[in-house]
């Protein structure tokens, strides 16, 4: 195997979903709310069938709301994590919580790219974790930051990918029931 291309693999044992800060106040004013959101619903469902844990981040709930209701339901028992510093990785919470996972690919989804996701993403790089941003399951409020974010995000380390590569990695064959599931989501 050519040295580095493991950093670009992702399989259902070793990954984690993190999905930051998709909140009510934030989301409203994302002109890609929709598909972002959707996105992210593609991805739990695929966690859901895998077993690949799911990490929910709200920023200073009391003023930017609550996760937004579509990403809560199908969330059904994850308690999101509270946080008010942009890098999850600064909290407390966060790291222990993906500390006790013991894996080491996280799928990074969230709100605003060129904010908490990017200052996340930097922090788990730093920690050694292997991250991969899901392009279209990220947002900014202007799209010229959130492209700055990603691409700040690639020439740091991390690797760029969208929701339908993440599925189809994880799946890896057709023909099977979750191949079968994702495939009718995703249409």
């Amino acid at each position: 195997m050519k040295q580095g291309i493991e950093r670009f693999l992702i399989g259902k044992e070793d990954a984690v979903l993190v999905i930051i800060d998709i909140q009510e106040r934030l989301a409203r004013v994302m002109e890609e709310r929709q598909r972002v959101i959707e996105n992210c619903l593609h991805l739990i469902d695929l966690a859901e069938l895998h077993g690949i844990p799911v990490i929910v981040t709200e920023q200073y709930p009391k003023g930017l709301g609550s996760t937004v209701d579509e990403i809560r339901s199908a969330l059904k028992e994850n308690r999101p994590l509270e946080k008010i510093t942009f890098s999850c990785c600064d909290d407390r919470s966060f790291m222990d919580s993906l500390g006790s996972l013991k894996r080491g690919r996280i799928v990074l989804t969230g709100m605003e790219t060129h904010v908490c996701v990017l200052q996340t993403c930097l922090g788990l790089l730093k920690e050694g974790y292997s991250v991969h941003v899901v392009s279209d399951a990220v947002t900014s409020r202007k799209a010229e930051d959130s492209n700055t974010g990603i691409e700040f995000m690639r020439d740091a380390g991390a690797v760029i990918t969208c929701a339908e590569t993440v599925l189809f990695q994880v799946l890896k064959v057709a023909g099977t029931e979750e191949f079968r599931a994702i495939s009718r989501r995703i249409r």
